[in-house]
């Protein structure tokens, strides 16, 4: 059995999906195989990737669902995942040439029962680190949600964790009529048992597209409430730093808002500080109301 298995979720992305499979098919090792979820694509991707397949290049296996978005094929993909080690490759994404091989290799070298995987560098395609910073070089481990307080990392970086970890915890909720649960639900989750290695390496070289979330997270808040609202509520009561626990009250104050539950405070994690950041939950709330729109009129 391979030790690594690289997913990626997709969605009308047969333009692109061609650069991440180049990338995987330049790989320096071949302990990997590619899993496919296609959310509901009408654009092809199916026959695309049953072309690759047929290649035989590297070992792909596809599966395909209705639209339900991001959080549910990674639903998906865990449930189907039997390797050692996992990695969610978006599909504007691309991996490193040696990732594979420097996962696996890090990995037989420092893997032990209180990792939960490992965290590695995300790339911009000049090479400059979507963190700001590196890992700090004299220690080995830590936790996800403490890297920008303690360590000063501020963006994106890429998760490899072990399968029989990610596979104990439940799998993300599903709303009706919403289609996304920010995906950091199930990291801090995770964050509370375990700690992560640190992996001062390059293994994703990133591309923030503007159909991506990461350009519509203000039309996301309102067009899934009750995904965010469920994260905020874990996030609310279990951060580690008292600035980390305001801010969250102040989205799940937000976001009940924007579903019109008005007694918001008997569904909080945390009564008091909800009480206290009122004001700010309702300022923020107007604001992300102001940005909306605004947006919405920047296109006509």
């Amino acid at each position: 059995m391979k030790k690594l298995t690289v997913f990626t979720p997709t969605y009308n992305r047969a333009y692109c999906l061609g650069d991440l499979y180049q990338s995987l098919c330049r790989q320096a090792s071949d302990d990997f195989l590619w899993l496919v979820i296609d959310d509901g694509s009408t654009d092809g991707t199916e026959a695309l990737v049953a072309g690759w397949m047929e290649e035989g290049k590297i070992e792909i296996r596809y599966h395909y669902k209705e639209n339900g978005g991001m959080h549910t094929a990674h639903n998906l993909a865990y449930e189907n995942i039997e390797t050692e080690l996992n990695v969610c490759i978006d599909s504007d994404d691309q991996m490193t040439d040696d990732a594979v091989a420097i996962i696996n290799g890090f990995w037989d070298k420092n893997k032990g029962d209180q990792y939960a995987g490992i965290l590695g560098l995300d790339v911009y395609k000049d090479g400059t680190i979507v963190s700001a910073n590196k890992f700090p070089e004299n220690i080995k481990s830590g936790k996800y949600y403490e890297l920008a307080g303690k360590y000063g990392l501020s963006g994106d970086i890429k998760f490899v964790y072990r399968t029989e970890i990610i596979k104990k915890y439940m799998p993300y909720p599903v709303f009706e009529g919403e289609i996304f649960t920010p995906l950091g639900y199930k990291y801090l989750l995770i964050d509370y048992d375990y700690e992560m290695l640190f992996l001062n390496e390059p293994l994703c070289v990133v591309d923030y597209r503007a159909d991506g979330n990461s350009h519509n997270l203000i039309r996301q808040y309102f067009r899934n409430p009750q995904g965010f609202l469920e994260e905020r509520k874990v996030r609310m009561s279990s951060s580690y730093t008292f600035g980390e626990r305001l801010k969250n009250t102040v989205h799940f104050i937000t976001a009940q808002l924007i579903l019109k539950k008005h007694r918001f405070w008997s569904d909080s994690t945390n009564k008091l500080l909800t009480i206290i950041v009122m004001p700010l939950g309702f300022l923020y709330y107007f604001y992300l109301l102001y940005k909306l729109n605004y947006d919405r009129t920047r296109k006509f």
